[in-house]
Parts: structure tokens; sequence; C-alpha cells
């Protein structure tokens, strides 16, 4: 390529405007000034490494020692002997195996270091002749991987020279202790098992060292081909489209019509469904019956839309059914490309490479069909998301015209991976990534410009349009500039990227729409709930005025605002696909984009692992960065989580008054104890380290706050023991009221006086304490009365026993009881026991039951005595004194 095509900026300008441009300076080497043709000399000084490592065509060793206790001692020996030198022709195998590995690794690793040097000094002033033998290494990198059959064959060996090794010392058991030194066959049997034990053990040494090599070798093999393929993202891997990429394209034409790559069709057809006959069947089966039923199911899920907005039949189950229909209609394109590929998989290279491309199509056809079928009329988009009519009629109207274009530029661009195929890349398959990313941009067009017709002047939305419809003209230019490789990554990632990105939007609108129907018929059953509260609230507040006290406020708890709960959902539910797509998305571009693990690359400080003979553990800036993301998102759990636990879970459990705060107080504390430890591990604190300073914070804590931390365990044992709950009527320490908040430190009561009493949480524990309300809201009420001497006591008791059964607020189960209970200096004494179900109906009902027995008692002429005391007044008469 001519040094002023090359050195152009135009492609990096346009890199710019996709905002990789510092991404793309931040992944250049240090040292750029080495010249191409020296790289290029010392790239072909020293023969590259064929990493292939032949697997083991032999089955693993299995050797059947002799009977220890039926067999003769020469047929012992004989058997011992031949395990003996079957185990050590094995061991010479693996001996052999293993130094071919070892060399194999020294020589890779030579070159992989050597590569990365020179890589790293020639920076990217490299000629597009290297770059396409950067390519043919990594093509060549690709098809020498390491078979993980072969690591499966190691393990095989290595468990059965572990079970001969446990054979033998069981034969060698049975045995027994008999006297060897007089008998020289027993000497000699004894010599044998010494030496096939210690070739079992060297055997097992062995086999583990070589398991490490390949493991070791396979690991290299991938780190040399990302290295290869981070740095041929940044550099030209074709020429120049230019007059001679016309013929070019045609010797690409009648290589994909060359009759040789064809003829061997229908044996390849026979042979795959010789060898898949039951998949492609089944395949075959399924694919028929969802065409047959194609029909029901679209009606289907038009029919499931009916009962979205109404409040008595709308279930979350109803979009779970329509997502499951949209999936189904999805399916037959999908499985009939499906079904290309399996029977094309058992023919030649050429039709195994098209049997990948239809593959590849099948899984483009899934994700853009599935799409179309989500914005279908009357669907899931328009009647269940309620998402915009005019982008729907837009995805309607665009996606099948998409798919005629992708779906044969994708079985095509598969075929192109055949043996002979790859020298057209640059030529038809240039051509065919050209087509796709045209389809892709005018798609884009379509798409955002529906999407801005009611926002036309959305800053944001004018910014994503010019990107979506820049990006596939960039990567166009880039290609035809000879930067084919990096266009294709490129798009594949930003194709890959979207559709990650939909799938969160899907699933963000799944929770928001089961958070909807849940908020309606919550909303509906507060509603109901709220009539008979304002019915008994009011009978509350009667009773109130008519016992003189004063009603207590509404309580913090434990019901939430909808509204509150709805937002903290929301937010909730985003944070979530944020940090999902988030997490997707640095996943896939990582390893696309060095200088997005410049994080990892540095070290703010290096931790100690305890660990005799361990490196350092290093904690660099990406941990760092992960710790605060940690912190956040645990400050934020903690702050959304209880709406989103009060909608969807704590209100379908039917909790009794009270459970449900102390449940998502619960929840809070654990996710703030769990974001700690976690932000703490990613920062590399162990807790080995900190127990000194839990030591000092415990001795701190023995002497300056140990009330705040009895009361906050106090407030712990309260939440779980739940002796109390928020609602309850309770009496302790002489005060009577409401229990209104439950905190870390303290609990709040609210009195019959309306004021609110703050009682440490260490009262209620270690206190006698009276619930009133806990298990039972029933409370016995007991009034005195008392008689004169010479009253019928039966009557006495009838007539009081009438007149508590006759009052409203006692209840009949338990049943009111009198009792005369004891014989006054001046009456006869009664007892009425009575049950009332609230405690505010007390004092109304003294008062109800006093006046009602004053006055049967006065109907009937029984006397109600007071105190009587008799005075005898003795006059004295003082004598005179005798003179």
């Amino acid at each position: 390529m001519p040094d002023r095509i090359r050195k152009h900026p135009f492609f990096t300008r346009i890199l710019w405007l996709l905002a990789t441009f510092l991404l793309f300076f931040a992944a250049l080497p240090a040292n750029a000034e080495e010249s191409a043709p020296k790289e290029q000399a010392a790239e072909t000084s020293k023969p590259a490494v064929q990493p292939e490592i032949e697997e083991n065509a032999s089955k693993p060793l299995t050797v059947e020692l002799p009977s220890a206790s039926s067999a003769g001692i020469r047929h012992q020996l004989q058997g011992l002997r031949d395990s003996l030198d079957q185990r050590l022709a094995a061991l010479e195998s693996s001996k052999e195996r293993l130094a071919y590995g070892e060399s194999i690794l020294a020589r890779l690793n030579d070159e992989y270091e050597s590569f990365e040097l020179r890589l790293e000094r020639a920076g990217l002033n490299l000629t597009e002749d290297y770059a396409q033998l950067l390519r043919q290494r990594l093509d060549r990198l690709e098809k020498q991987s390491i078979a993980d059959s072969l690591i499966t064959g190691i393990r095989e060996r290595l468990s059965n020279a572990r079970e001969e090794q446990l054979r033998l010392e069981e034969f060698e058991a049975i045995l027994g202790a008999s006297d060897e030194a007089r008998d020289q066959l027993r000497r000699q049997r004894a010599a044998l098992i010494r030496q096939l034990h210690k070739a079992i053990t060297e055997h097992i040494d062995v086999l583990n060292e070589y398991f490490n090599t390949v493991e070791t070798l396979q690991a290299r093999i991938r780190a040399y081909q990302t290295l290869l393929q981070q740095r041929l993202f940044w550099l030209p891997s074709a020429e120049t489209v230019g007059p001679d990429t016309a013929g070019k394209l045609v010797q690409a034409v009648v290589w994909l019509g060359n009759p040789a790559h064809w003829n061997t069709l229908v044996d390849a057809v026979k042979t795959s469904f010789a060898e898949r006959r039951i998949e492609i069947v089944l395949l075959v089966a399924l694919l028929l019956l969802l065409v047959s039923r194609r029909r029901v199911i679209r009606e289907s899920l038009v029919a499931s839309g009916e009962a979205v907005g109404n409040v008595g039949k709308d279930r979350f189950q109803v979009t779970l059914y329509a997502l499951g229909c949209s999936v189904l209609l999805t399916l037959p394109a999908v499985m009939a490309l499906a079904l290309g590929s399996l029977l094309l998989m058992e023919g030649n290279d050429f039709l195994t490479a098209l049997a990948g491309g239809f593959t590849a199509a099948a899984f483009v056809t899934l994700l853009l069909s599935f799409v179309h079928k989500v914005a279908r009329k009357d669907s899931l988009g328009e009647r269940h998301f309620k998402w915009n009519a005019t982008t729907l009629d837009a995805i309607r109207r665009e996606i099948p015209v998409l798919l005629w274009v992708l779906v044969p530029v994708s079985i095509l661009t598969g075929a192109l991976e055949a043996p002979g195929g790859t020298v057209h890349r640059d030529s038809l398959g240039r051509l065919l990534f050209i087509i796709a990313s045209i389809a892709l941009a005018l798609f884009a067009q379509h798409i955002m410009t529906a999407v801005r017709s009611d926002v036309v002047n959305h800053k944001i939305l004018r910014t994503l349009h010019v990107l979506a419809v820049a990006t596939p003209v960039v990567l166009t230019i880039g290609s035809l500039l000879g930067y084919h490789y990096t266009a294709v990554q490129l798009e594949r990632n930003i194709f890959i990227s979207i559709c990650w990105l939909a799938f969160n939007v899907l699933l963000y609108y799944l929770c928001l729409r089961a958070l909807s129907v849940r908020e309606r018929r919550l909303t509906l059953e507060r509603l109901r709930e709220q009539r008979a509260a304002e019915r008994k609230q009011a009978e509350a507040k009667e009773a109130a005025e008519n016992s003189g006290e004063g009603l207590p406020p509404a309580l913090d708890m434990p019901e939430m605002d909808l509204e509150d709960i709805s937002q903290q959902s929301k937010s909730l539910f985003r944070i979530l696909a944020c940090v999902l797509a988030a997490t997707g998305l640095w996943l896939l571009w990582a390893s696309v984009i060095p200088a997005l693990q410049l994080f990892d690359n540095i070290t703010l400080w290096t931790i100690a692992t305890g660990i005799e003979g361990a490196e350092t553990l290093p904690i660099t800036l990406g941990d760092f960065i992960l710790g605060l993301i940690v912190i956040i998102g645990t400050i934020m759990a903690a702050r959304n989580l209880p709406g989103t636990l009060e909608v969807m879970v704590l209100s379908r459990m039917h909790l009794e008054p009270g459970s449900g705060y102390a449940i998502t107080t619960i929840v809070k504390y654990l996710i703030v104890f769990f974001g700690v430890v976690a932000a703490l591990a990613v920062l590399g604190v162990q807790w080995s380290k900190l127990q000194w300073l839990v030591a000092a914070l415990g001795v701190g804590l023995g002497f300056g706050l140990q009330e705040i931390v009895a009361n906050f365990v106090s407030g712990i044992i309260l939440l779980f023991e739940r002796p109390i709950r928020v609602g309850d009527t309770v009496t302790i320490g002489g005060i009577t009221g409401t229990v209104s908040r439950i905190r870390i430190r303290a609990t709040t009561l609210v009195d019959w006086d309306r004021k609110e009493q703050i009682i440490p949480n260490k009262t209620f524990v270690t206190q006698d304490l009276t619930n009133w309300t806990l298990s039972d809201p029933i409370v016995r009420v007991i009034v005195y009365v008392k008689v004169a001497y010479g009253s019928d006591v039966d009557a006495v008791q009838d007539i009081l026993l009438k007149v508590a059964e006759d009052n409203d607020r006692v209840v009949a189960d338990p049943a009111p009881a009198v009792f005369c209970v004891g014989l006054g200096d001046s009456s006869i004494d009664f007892e009425v026991r009575v049950f009332i179900e609230d405690l505010l109906d007390y004092m109304p009902l003294a008062h109800e039951l006093h006046a009602s027995i004053t006055r049967a008692l006065d109907e009937a002429g029984v006397v109600i005595p007071f105190p009587q005391q008799d005075i005898n007044v003795r006059s004295l008469v003082e004598s005179k004194p005798t003179e």
C-alpha cells in the first residue's frame, strides 16, 4: 500500500466520531519507531511453533492383578511381571509425551514473548503483508488448539493408575506377614510388588506433570490468539479496493459455484440424515407442528392482550403466555435454517462450512424475528408494554427486509470459512459485508426516524440517530480502506451489543409489567381494606372519645405508600438492568479494545496472601472502581429494595401486622452487611488481617459503646423474636401505648395522651413487658359490686349476669361470669368478670356496667351499702376532791 494511503487520517477521524479515538491511542505501544521491514525480517528468521499434540490412540492401561488368595505363587509372579512390563512401557510413553509437550511449551513461550516484544516495538507501523501474515498465524492457531478430549484422556489414565495403585496395596495386604526370608519365590514376589508400586507412583507423577503441561499450553495458545486478535484489530488486513478487486470478485464467484463443492450434496444429506436421524426427524416434526398451529398461536397471542388493564382479570401470567406465543411464532424460520445446517454437516469441507453459515443465519433470524413478533399488531409490545405505535409499525415493516439481506449474507460468509475460501474474504467477503452494512444503515435510519417522530428536537435521540446511521457507513469505508478485519469485528460486536441491550430492555419491561399488575391488584385490595379500616377507625374514635383517651395517630408502618413503592421498584429494576447491561458490554468489548484493560494494569497496592511462597495479590485501579460500584449498589439496593419486596413478595403472604416491617428491616441489614463484605473482598481486605482491629473495636465497644451495641442487638432480637410488633399495645415501666416504630437503637410508643415515648430497645428485652395484643386482643375487665347484708345472693348474681350479657361490648366467648367473692364488714362482695375485644372499650364498658348495675339493683330493691360506724358517747363525771 502506498504511504500516502497508509498514513491517511480519514479513517482515524471517523473513529473519533464513534468515540473510539481515545481508546485507539490508549492501545498504542510506546515505541513505534521500529521499521516494519526489520520486524518482518525478524519474524521470518525463526520458524513458528505448531502447538499440536496428538492424542494417544491407545486405551487407558488396565491390568488385572492375580488373586492373592486363590492363585499360586508362580502365577502371581507371572501376573506381576506382566503388570510391571506394561506399566513401565506406559511410563516410558508418558515420559516421551511429557518431554515433547514441555519442549512445545518452552518453544511456544519463547515465541510468544519474542513476538510480543517485537509487536510492542513495532507499534502500528506495519505493512499490509505483515498484517496478512498475522492473520494467517491466527487462523493456524485457531485450528491447532489443544483438544479437550486430550485432557480428558489424561484424566482417565490418571484415574486408572490410582485405581491400580489401590488394588496393588490391597493385594499386598492380603498376602499377610509370612516369613519371606525363607522362601525365594516369596522374596521375588515382594521385590516385584515394590518395583510395580514404584512404577505406578512414578507414572502418576508423570501424568500429573503432563496434565499441567497440556493445560498451560492450552492457556498459552489462548493468550497468543488474544494477542494476535488485539493487534490485528488495529491493522489493515486487506488491500484498499482497486481495479483488481473486480477480478478477484469474479474468481470468488467461480470458486463458490465450483461443481466439486456441490457434487456431493445428495450424499452429504444422506450421510447427515443417517448420523443424526433422531434429531432431524424430531426437528421436522416440531417444525410441521408449529406451522400447522401458527394461526391458532396468532389468535391466542392477540386474545392474551384483551385482559390487559382489567384489574379483575389481568395477570402477569398473561404476559408470560404472550411471550411464549411470540417465541413459538419465531421458531419455524429458525428451525428451518437449523435443519439445513444439520443436513449439511457430514458433507465435504465446503458443505461443512456452509452448515456453519446456516447456523449463523439461524442465530440472526432468531434475534430479529423475535423482535418482529414482539412488535406484532395487538401483541406484546403494543398491548402489554404500551410501546410507541409508530416505532412498532416501523419495526414490523423493516425487519423482514433486513432479514432478506442478512440471512443470505450470513450463509455465504460462513461458506468462505472453508479451505480455499479464506483467500476470497477480502473480495466476496468484503462485498457481503458492505451489503449488510448498507442494509443496517437503512434499517437504523427508518427506525430512528420513527422513534424521533414525536420528539424531533430531542438532543440525545438526535445523537443516537446520527451514530446509528453513521456507524455502518464508517465501517464500510474502513473495510474499503483495508481495515476489513477491524470493521467485521466492530460490526459483529455492535450487533451483539444491540441484541444484548434489547434483551435487557425486554427484561426491564417484563419486570415493570409484573410490578404494574401487582400494583393494580394491591391498590384494589387496599381500597377494600381502607374502607374496612375507616369503619373500624370511626368506631375506635368513638370509643376513644367515650373513654376519654387520645386516639393514637397513624403509624409509620407496616404499610408503605404505593407511589413510593412504585418509584423504589422502578429505580431498583433500572439499576439492575443497567448493571446487567454494563457487565455484558464490558465482557464483550474488553477483549477487543485493549484500552478497556487499562484499569487492570494500574496497581494501587499489593496484599500478602499469607501463604508461604505465594506471590502478593495486586489491587488494581479496576478493583478499586469495582469496590466503589459495589458500595454504591449496596446503598441503592438498601434504599429501593423494600418497595419491591413489599409489592412482589410480602403482599402475597398475608402477614400479621408489623411482620412486613420486620422483614424489610432485616433485609436492609443483610444487604448492608454483605455489601460491605463484598466491597472489602474486592479491595483485598482479608479478615485474618483485621483480627487486631476487631479485638481493639471489641474493647472499645465494651467500655464506651456498650449501651448502643446492646440496644442494636436488642433491636435485632425484637425483629426476629417479635415479642412486640408495630401496631401492638404494650405496657412497660408504667407506660402504656401503641408501638409505632422499631429502629436500630430505640422503639417509639404513642401513649393515650398522643405523646411519643422513646424507649431503648434493651428495655423491652431485659424488663417485664405486657403486650395487650400480641396473640389475642381480647382483654378481661373486672367490676366490683357490694350489696347490703340481707340481700338475696342468687337474685343479685342473676341481675349482675343479665346486665353483663346485655352489653354489646362484652364478647360471648369467653362468657361473662359473676361470683360472690367475700363477706365484708358491711357488705356482701361480688365480682363481674367480662371480656372485651378492644382495649379502647375498657373505660366505656366500665362506665356502662356501673350505670346499668346501679339501675338494675335499685329497681330490684337491693341496697348498695355504704360504710357505717357506730359512735358511742360516754360522759365522765369528775369527783370532787376530799378536803
